[in-house]
């Protein structure tokens, strides 16, 4: 072995040396050695194995018969009071400058790794307690998204959304931290309301709970105007649900409040945002989140043994040792005579003797999975290994990972009984076994600047972030920032499709001027007659006979007959803005430049003193981007009204002013 130092191998060696233990690793029948034996490759460093006692429930004295249950008490699980045994032991080495003699450098968070059995439980219970001791930690591998509490506040914020007369969804986001109602405060709203909703009736008390409906209320104001991720993002970010989260719920709940939130993007790329259709797919997926701790971050991981197949730390945990797998499948597959049955006795009582065979071994087959995964777990450390655990009021059943260690050690005659007292709750919990062998060789390892854990925090951790810069994306002068002028109403004859009418008659008079004027009309009734246009033949005619009157304007018509472009793309800088737009048609001649843009659905002004500002604005950035690109010929400016049509000339004293002394270099 490569990895493992001798103390570690030398413990694996001895546990699986006995016949119980080695079930399932080794099998002479297939020509396997009879005894593990591993060649250590990391001879002459330091190593250590530990085994801590099992933590016990805490004694609790018996009520009296009868007593009424008024009496709230409160007691810590042995798994919790584990979590917090361990969190202390890293958080001490961290502070105390341990160091990892192998390497000869202090131990970092991302030494640790804790590895479990199962995910369910244990694994949040250590995620919290590395948070509250302070110890950076990647989080779990694997969570399932919706069962997280944070999550199911988010769902009962969105749900409410969609149907605020749903009584008990909203309850319970009033008393979740986004709003923060007691339950005496629930009680006063909810009771002796009659037949009314919970929501009409917090709307009508609103005075009595105003920041309650203040948040409720915005939020439902707003849910039918923003995508998931923008509802989310605004709920834990300006309004102050992400600090009322983590206030209320602690620090692990950041993690699953990110993978939501990015769960929302990810739902979004693929799906038309619909809050209603993200939270049924939320629901339906039940979601399961894998993350890859092994990202080179100096933080603990905790994972189960089955997610750590290749990986290792120099210093691992196993909290999981006393529970054994017992469930088994309520079917049975097999048979005599070489026959395939599918064998379903109701209850134990009614097995037959075929089905009893099945069923052994199919235990059998368990159990040396169960003492495969053992040394998978014990040969994941590199240096330390750490064997804890917990157990219930009852004994443990024998054969668990604990009792196959501290056996295996027994056998050996490894380690050394210590007392540790100090990060352990009692002076009997601090009694451990250790097996320690030294070593005075270092192993080359990869160069390290300092410790992250210590690292002071960076300046901008607390600074507000600068304002961004104007423009924060490049500007577009045909779509202005300020409000546009009011078109037609949309009740009028001739305006019910004005958004397709301005795209079509936009494309019509890009391409038909490059046409012989003899063929202009048949393509324009062509290109509108197209079935993905879904246009009526009136409208067809009239839109065609528009985009003609137009071209063939008296005033227009010398522009689409002398040599130009028609949407052509220009970038540049004006002032101390950046531009990017594109003119509807471009006229370059010897003599002059001509910038043609087009306006379409809107009542066209008589003089230029009635043309709103944005597009005088709009044209003075065209005219100072074009100007730096013909400097030896003047660049006049105009507006093609195709209401009408009507053909205004601008000033290039009104432009100038406008663009003022910023013209690009």
């Amino acid at each position: 072995s490569f990895r493992s130092t001798e103390a570690v191998l030398t413990a694996v060696d001895a546990v699986f040396a006995g016949a119980e233990a080695r079930d399932g690793l080794s099998d002479p029948a297939r020509g396997d050695p009879p005894v593990i034996e591993h060649l250590v490759r990391r001879r002459g460093q330091a190593g250590r194995v530990e085994l801590w006692p099992l933590l016990a429930p805490d004694e609790t004295d018996e009520d009296a018969p009868w007593t009424p249950p008024v009496q709230q008490r409160f007691a810590v699980s042995p798994s919790a009071r584990l979590a917090r045994r361990i969190a202390r032991l890293v958080r001490h080495w961290l502070d105390t400058g341990a160091r990892l003699e192998s390497e000869g450098r202090a131990i970092r968070p991302g030494d640790v790794m804790v590895l479990l059995r199962r995910r369910a439980g244990f694994a949040a219970q250590m995620v919290r307690a590395f948070k509250d001791a302070g110890v950076p930690v990647a989080g779990i591998d694997r969570m399932i998204l919706p069962q997280q509490i944070a999550v199911m506040d988010l769902a009962a914020l969105g749900r409410f959304a969609l149907l605020p007369e749903d009584d008990l969804n909203l309850a319970a986001l009033l008393k979740s931290p986004l709003v923060g109602l007691d339950e005496d405060a629930l009680f006063r709203l909810a009771s002796g309301r009659g037949r009314r909703s919970l929501w009409s009736t917090l709307t009508r008390r609103r005075a009595e709970f105003p920041e309650a409906h203040a948040f409720l209320a915005g939020r439902l104001a707003r849910a039918d105007f923003v995508p998931p991720f923008a509802f989310f993002a605004e709920t834990l970010g300006p309004l102050g649900g992400r600090r009322r989260l983590l206030d209320r719920l602690g620090p692990d709940a950041a993690d699953p409040i990110d993978e939501f939130l990015s769960l929302t993007l990810a739902h979004e790329r693929a799906h038309a945002p619909s809050l209603q259709g993200f939270l049924h797919w939320l629901d339906i997926q039940g979601t399961e989140i894998r993350r890859e701790v092994e990202a080179g971050t100096d933080a603990a991981r905790v994972m189960t043994v089955h997610g750590a197949k290749g990986l290792e730390a120099p210093i691992v945990f196993l909290p999981d040792t006393a529970q054994i797998p017992r469930s088994t499948a309520p079917l049975l597959w097999g048979g005599d005579a070489g026959g395939e049955l599918l064998l379903w006795p109701p209850r134990r009582a009614a097995e037959d003797p075929v089905c009893r065979r099945l069923r052994e071994a199919e235990g059998r087959r368990r159990d040396q999975e169960y003492r495969r995964l053992l040394y998978v777990a014990m040969t994941r450390a590199r240096d330390r290994l750490y064997v804890c655990g917990w157990r219930g009021s009852r004994e443990p059943t024998a054969g668990n990972w604990h009792a196959l260690i501290e056996a295996g050690l027994d056998a050996a005659d490894l380690g050394e009984e210590v007392v540790e007292p100090a990060l352990a709750d009692s002076e009997e919990e601090g009694r451990i076994r250790r097996f320690d062998v030294e070593g005075d060789r270092v192993e080359p390892g990869p160069t390290v600047t300092g410790d992250a854990a210590a690292a002071a925090d960076p300046p901008w951790l607390t600074r507000p972030a600068p304002p961004e810069p104007r423009p924060s994306r490049p500007l577009a002068p045909s779509r202005p920032s300020e409000a546009e002028p009011a078109p037609r109403s949309p009740v009028g004859a001739d305006d019910g499709m004005r958004f397709r009418r301005g795209l079509l008659l936009h494309r019509l008079l890009q391409t038909l001027p490059d046409l012989p004027p003899g063929e202009r009309e048949a393509a324009a009734r062509r290109f509108l007659a197209l079935r993905g246009h879904r246009l009526a033949p009136a409208i067809q005619d009239a839109w065609a006979t528009e985009a003609l009157a137009v071209i063939e304007h008296g005033e227009a018509q010398p522009l689409f007959a002398a040599p130009g472009r028609a949407e052509v793309p220009v970038v540049g800088r004006v002032g101390e803005a950046d531009i990017s737009g594109t003119i509807d048609r471009l006229v370059v001649t010897a003599e002059r430049v001509v910038i043609l843009d087009y306006k379409t659905n809107r009542p066209p002004p008589l003089v230029e003193a009635d043309t709103p500002p944005l597009y005088l604005r709009q044209m003075a950035a065209y005219r100072a981007a074009v100007a730096a690109i013909y400097p030896d010929r003047p660049v006049r400016c105009a507006i093609l009204w195709t209401d009408g049509p009507r053909l205004m000339w601008l000033s290039d004293a009104v432009l100038a002013g406008l663009a003022g002394a910023a013209a690009p270099p």
